[in-house]
């Protein structure tokens, strides 16, 4: 996959201050055409970058909250077009300017919005214009944002030995935003970008006000659950105003808690009917369970069928069947196991449980 430049611009942040009242500016280097790019430095530090970019795999619906690549959709309003978008708009006219100077005034337009938002941190920012002749006649849009190193130093001469850099930059920890979104080569999605930052940093998610992103998997499994108890809450409690006020007060202050006990409100029935609606909807949800120090992760899909979960007194236990073992990292003696049948282990944690 080789991206040919049509257009690039190299400009340099400086922030004063480490808060949000910091004095930010930035400097404009150089815009450089197709020739100009060729014959630059700037073409062996991004050697290769823009495929590294475009083939970068993101998820739409992650399995964690917070992650580092994502799609994101533009916002429009019912009956209306993607030029409704004002982030859109500015996309677009980078994507189609006809020369040098168009582009680097809707650089100049970008830049000014980007410095903004509350994350900005000093570094190297580039607005590159690409084609992808492969596929398509229409360029991308490439958005990439390095931030400076600190205590980077280079070796000088035998009397001063190192020297500071004060702008060091690299391609390693590098934001990137790629627009039109690639989901398979020689497909695109003209309403949608790709971002990639840090996962626990909001750097484009600021900038990008009319950008909207799909949600991830703990939240749809969230949403989705908190619905379901909201239904029984109503088949249980319909006639009973009072009693139904105080569950729902229970419900919220559980669906908001990080660290969630087990409610008992349910018998395994009524779970596995709750599972198996959500499963169809996404086969692949996952279910994390922490038993004291012992963590359990499996598809909610396992649940009744090769997780179960059940009570030994005051205890709990968890049953995980499965055709194999295997075991990683190390070698301990549990490996050398010739396992007892399961009603003798039953009996000795009853037993065990007597005695306690």
């Amino acid at each position: 996959m080789k991206f040919s430049i049509r257009y690039i611009s190299f400009f340099v942040i400086q922030v004063d201050g480490g808060d949000a009242s910091s004095h930010k500016n930035y400097k404009h280097y150089q815009t450089l055409d197709e020739v100009d790019y060729e014959e630059s430095a700037l073409q062996h530090f991004l050697d290769g970058e823009f495929a590294r970019i475009a083939k970068r795999k993101v998820e739409r619906n992650p399995r964690a909250e917070q992650v580092p690549t994502k799609v994101g959709r533009f916002i429009t309003e019912s009956g209306f077009g993607l030029e409704s978008n004002p982030n859109y708009n500015l996309f677009a006219r980078l994507r189609f300017a006809e020369s040098k100077q168009d582009f680097l005034n809707v650089g100049d337009e970008l830049l000014n919005a980007y410095l903004n938002t509350s994350a900005v941190r000093g570094g190297a920012f580039l607005i590159a214009s690409a084609k992808l002749n492969q596929y398509f006649d229409d360029p991308f849009v490439f958005i990439l944002k390095c931030d400076f190193e600190p205590k980077i130093a280079r070796i000088t001469d035998e009397k001063s030995l190192l020297n500071q850099v004060e702008m060091a930059i690299n391609a390693k920890n590098m934001k990137s935003i790629q627009y039109p979104f690639m989901p398979e080569e020689g497909m695109l999605e003209e309403a949608e970008l790709k971002i990639h930052q840090a996962s626990h940093a909001r750097y484009f998610e600021d900038f990008l006000k009319y950008v909207e992103y799909e949600q991830s998997m703990p939240e749809i499994l969230h949403h989705q659950v908190v619905g379901l108890v909201q239904q029984q809450l109503e088949r249980d409690y319909g006639h009973m105003p009072e009693d139904r006020e105080r569950e729902e007060r229970d419900l919220e202050l559980w669906a908001a808690s990080e660290k969630r006990e087990l409610q008992e409100k349910w018998t395994p029935v009524q779970v596995m009917e709750a599972a198996n609606y959500l499963v169809e909807q996404k086969p692949d949800l996952e279910m994390r369970i922490k038993l004291d120090h012992i963590g359990v992760k499996a598809q909610l899909a396992d649940y009744g069928r090769k997780v179960h979960i059940a009570r030994q007194g005051e205890r709990y236990v968890i049953l995980i069947e499965g055709e194999y073992l295997h075991f990683e990292k190390g070698v301990s003696p549990v490996e050398l196991l010739r396992p007892d049948d399961l009603h003798a282990v039953i009996e000795r944690i009853t037993k065990e449980e007597g005695e306690g």
